[in-house]
C-alpha cells in the first residue's frame, strides 16, 4: 500500500511553512547519554520550542497554507482536546484564516486560553471527546468548512514529516529516532523521509500501557477503533487506528514498545533535570521508550523528540514532586489525540 504523502508532499509543506516557523533546535546532553546508558548517543529535538510549545503547529500550517482562497474565506473547523487546535489557532491568526475549535466539555483550562488566544471560535460540545467529534461534523457540514482531523488529513502527515526532514539536515549522522505515537503522523511523516533521504534511519513507536490501540493494532492487524484508555499522557491516549497511518505504520515501523505512565512521568522528570526543559507526558515518552530499547540500540546516534511542553500546572507539580498524576477514567474512549 503507498503512503498517504510522498516525500514531495514533505518538501512542497517545508517550502509553504518556511515564511512561518523557524527550525526547532536539536541538542545533545552528555547527562542524558549517561542516563540512557549502552554507548547510546542521544539527540533531542526540542519541537516544544516551536510556536503553541507543540509539534502539532507544523501540522496546522501544513492544512492552513494548503487551502485553496475559497477555502480559507470559509475557515476551518477541528475537534482537539488541545495541541491540534493551538496550532490551527496559530496558524489561522498567521494567514488570517477562519478558524473553529470543538472541545469537549471540562477540557483543559489552560489550552482552551490559548486557543482563545490566537482568536479562534472556542466550541465546548460534548460531555466526551467522540461526542465532540460528531458536533463538529455537523459543523462543518452546516457552515461549509474545511474539517482539519488531526490524523486523517494529508497535510497534516506532510507537515509533521518536516520535523524528521529537519532533523536529518541537522543531524545527518543519525541512525535511529524514537517517536512518541498517538495518532501516527509524526512517525509517519518520518518513514517517508526516511525512505527517500536515508533508508537506514529506523523508526521507532512508543505509547503508554494504558492506551495500547496502535500498539495492538500494530502487534495483530486488526484496526481498533473507540478502545478505553487510563493515561494522563493526553497527546497519546488514543484508543483507535486511522485510515492514513494503520498500514504505513504497520509496515515500516522498525518496533513499537509500551511504557508505563510512571515511566513516562520520571522520563518527564528526567528531561528537566538533564535539559531544563518541562515536557508534557508524550512529549517525554520517547526517552521513556529509549529506555526500554537501550540494550538494542547500543553504540548507535539516536534522536528522541519532545514533541509538547505543554504540561499543565496540576500536573508538574505532582511530577516534580515524585509522583505519578491520575490516568484517565478507565473506560473512557479518546477518538484522537490532542
Amino acid at each position: 500500500m503507498p503512503h498517504p504523502v510522498t516525500y514531495d508532499d514533505i518538501r512542497a509543506a517545508r517550502e509553504r511553512l518556511r515564511p512561518l516557523l523557524e527550525p526547532s533546535p536539536i541538542r545533545h546532553y552528555p547527562l542524558l547519554d549517561e542516563l540512557v546508558g549502552h554507548g547510546i548517543r542521544v539527540l533531542v529535538k526540542h519541537e516544544n520550542h516551536l510556536p503553541t510549545g507543540s509539534f502539532k503547529v507544523r501540522n496546522g500550517s501544513a492544512s492552513i497554507t494548503a487551502l485553496t482562497a475559497e477555502q480559507a474565506a470559509r475557515g476551518v473547523i477541528a475537534a482537539t482536546t488541545g495541541n491540534h487546535g493551538l496550532g490551527l489557532a496559530w496558524a489561522g491568526a498567521a494567514r488570517g484564516v477562519p478558524v473553529t475549535v470543538c472541545v469537549p466539555k471540562g477540557n483543559n483550562p489552560e489550552k482552551n486560553a490559548g486557543i482563545r488566544s490566537y482568536g479562534a471560535t472556542l466550541i465546548e460540545v460534548g460531555e466526551r471527546y467522540d461526542e465532540t467529534v460528531v458536533a463538529c461534523q455537523a459543523i462543518a457540514d452546516e457552515e461549509q468548512r474545511t474539517l482539519v482531523h488531526s490524523t486523517n488529513h494529508r497535510p497534516v502527515i506532510a507537515g509533521a514529516g518536516t520535523m524528521t526532514a529537519e532533523f536529518l539536515e541537522q543531524a545527518p549522522e543519525l541512525e535511529a529516532i524514537v517517536i512518541a505515537l498517538g495518532g501516527g503522523s509524526q512517525a509517519v511523516g518520518a518513514l517517508v523521509v526516511a525512505a527517500a533521504v536515508k533508508p537506514s534511519l529506523a523508526v521507532y513507536a512508543v505509547q503508554s500501557q494504558g492506551a495500547t490501540a496502535q500498539h495492538d493494532a500494530w502487534r495483530d492487524g486488526n484496526t481498533r477503533r473507540n478502545a478505553p484508555v487510563q493515561t494522563f499522557a493526553e497527546g497519546i491516549a488514543t484508543g483507535s487506528t486511522y485510515e492514513l497511518t494503520f498500514e504505513t505504520l504497520r509496515s515500516g515501523l522498525s518496533d513499537f514498545v509500551l511504557a508505563s505512565d510512571a515511566e513516562i512521568a520520571q522520563a518527564v522528570r528526567d528531561l528537566w533535570s538533564t535539559t531544563h526543559n518541562l515536557p508534557e507526558g508524550s512529549g517525554a515518552t520517547g526517552l521513556a521508550g529509549l529506555r526500554r530499547m537501550a540494550p538494542h540500540l547500543a553504540g548507535k546516534t539516536v534522536g528522541i523528540v519532545i514533541c509538547g511542553g505543554n504540561l499543565d500546572a496540576a500536573r508538574a507539580a505532582v511530577i516534580l514532586g515524585g509522583g505519578t498524576p491520575l490516568a484517565m477514567p478507565a473506560g473512557v474512549p479518546a477518538g484522537t489525540p490532542s
